[in-house]
């Protein structure tokens, strides 16, 4: 069985002629249904989970004490909305490209182009990231080995791993994921013994509630913190829509999405605000443990678990990793999309006799080495630009999502209204209401220090790409025009023609 993919329109350039060999995703020779539904189970559970929750989250906790709960409360209600919206699309049309794709039936080419090649460049630049990350936790286990050689050897392997097939790529997620989950829920269970003070052995007396007050009140920093905190933890949510791209590579697509997004609540609901209330619960929201050793850590050392620094690296290494998995996946994914579209070179739709689009996973993993060198040689400047002009990306796509769903629903209305399985809630209401609070957002960013960096270089980099997608759009309505009124003359040539020789015809 092949990838269900949404319709095309005709006209576009590498959608109409496939001399080049490449196969559209829903041909016998596109992209494979390789994915079961327990490899998409995993992927919907752990795409929310990311280092930043094991090892960031501290910091947050510093700058807004207990209220952080509130801020991470905020941005997960914002998630899910923004998840609920695009199952709705998803499910009724399973795509590769997902948003992009959507964006760009209900908004237009540009709309689709822009945010597509956003999603990339944000997933190019976490390759970096993430490869960074885990080099050093590595070369903490074996210094002998450099840490650039640790980066190029987990990219060279995972690289590998999405070359060899997508249920590879699925497997090596399961199990990844898997620990993650497994992890946090042993956490999160540890913890709450310990706060209620039935842990055998545990060095820390039970404290139950109490430090959710005890060092300043739940607002130690002021209500306007939890703004503060909302800046600090929104982009750890970031990965939620992968299982929407995922989605069109797996035997039952509708059935898989439907089941990720009634499934996002109580998955913010256990492994963001169950771990961190846990932690808040433990440790002093003041304890400069939180972001010397990590959150995660900190808890752990507070209970009385032996060697915590050592068993959270493991984790974090995880973490890192399906991390990385995951981002060359939909990086690679998102231009095979756009080179289905035509919006990418022709040779990103190409697939392999294993259903995997090579040209788009070697491309995503060359810029990925690029932005990892960018990383070494440069990092306060040339890197750090990247950093920040992908940093409100996020945020871009996940507006893009609810403009997308407000068009959407009419038109999978008008064509195939037994396809809306999955619903927004309160629709048009909050829709629009989630449109305010990603907007609210991205200006209250403006005011940070950090944040307005990120919003005028992203907003920067988006205006670069909407500019170019507009200059495209013109050129292939101009093309497009010129060939009609090509069409048009020959057609009126070949009128002529035969209404002149039906009058000789009839002369003679």
């Amino acid at each position: 069985m092949t990838s269900q993919t949404t319709p095309t329109r005709p006209g576009r350039p590498g959608e109409q002629d496939r001399s080049d060999g490449a196969a559209p995703a829903n041909s016998s020779g596109g992209l494979q249904a390789g994915l079961k539904n327990r490899h998409l189970s995993m992927i919907a559970i752990g795409g929310v989970i990311g280092a930043g929750l094991f090892v960031g989250s501290g910091t947050g906790i510093a700058a807004a004490g207990p209220s952080i709960l509130i801020s991470y409360a905020l941005v997960g209600l914002m998630v899910v909305f923004v998840m609920r919206m695009l199952g709705e699309m998803a499910a009724a049309r399973p795509s590769s490209g997902s948003f992009s794709a959507y964006a760009d039936q209900a908004l237009g080419r540009w709309a689709g182009f822009s945010i597509g090649w956003l999603y990339w460049f944000f997933w190019v630049v976490v390759l970096a990231v993430e490869a960074t990350a885990g080099a050093k936790i590595l070369e903490g286990w074996v210094p002998g080995v450099p840490q650039w050689a640790w980066a190029l050897i987990v990219m060279v392997v995972l690289t590998a791993t999405n070359l060899v097939s997508v249920g590879s790529y699925g497997e090596f997620e399961f199990w990844f994921a898997g620990i993650k989950v497994v992890a946090i829920a042993a956490f999160v269970v540890v913890g709450l013994l310990a706060v209620f003070g039935v842990l055998p052995g545990a060095d820390n007396p039970a404290t139950g509630f109490a430090h959710l007050t005890d060092s300043g009140g739940f607002f130690p920093a002021g209500v306007g913190a939890i703004l503060t905190g909302v800046l600090m933890v929104v982009f750890s949510f970031m990965g939620s829509e992968i299982v929407t791209l995922a989605a069109g590579e797996s035997e039952d697509p509708q059935r898989a999405v439907r089941q990720a997004t009634n499934s996002v609540i109580w998955r913010i609901a256990v492994f963001y605000l169950g771990s961190i209330f846990v932690v808040l619960a433990l440790v002093p929201w003041n304890d400069p443990s939180l972001v010397k050793d990590g959150s995660y850590v900190a808890a752990l050392n507070a209970i009385g678990i032996p060697h915590a620094g050592q068993v959270m690296n493991v984790i974090v290494l995880t973490a890192v990793l399906s991390c990385l998995n995951s981002g060359l996946y939909t990086a690679s994914r998102m231009a095979f999309s756009l080179g289905e579209r035509g919006d990418a070179p022709k040779a990103f739709a190409r697939v392999n006799k294993r259903g995997v689009p090579q040209t788009a996973i070697l491309s995503s993993v060359v810029f990925g080495f690029v932005a990892v060198f960018f990383n070494y040689q440069w990092p306060d400047t040339v890197f750090q630009f990247l950093l920040n002009s992908s940093g409100a990306v996020a945020l871009f796509v996940w507006l893009v999502i609810c403009f997308t769903q407000l068009r959407m629903r009419g038109m999978i209305l008008r064509e195939s209204p037994e396809k809306l399985v999955v619903r927004m809630w309160l629709f048009p209401y909050l829709t629009w209401a989630t449109i305010a609070m990603i907007s609210f957002v991205l200006v209250y960013m403006l005011t940070d220090d950090s944040g307005r960096e990120q919003v005028l270089l992203s907003l920067l980099v988006a205006a670069l790409v909407v500019a170019i997608a507009l200059v495209r759009d013109v050129r292939h309505r101009k093309a497009a025009g010129s060939v009609q009124a090509v069409n048009a003359v020959a057609a009126a040539e070949a009128a002529a023609g035969g209404a002149g020789g039906a009058a000789q015809e009839a002369r003679a």
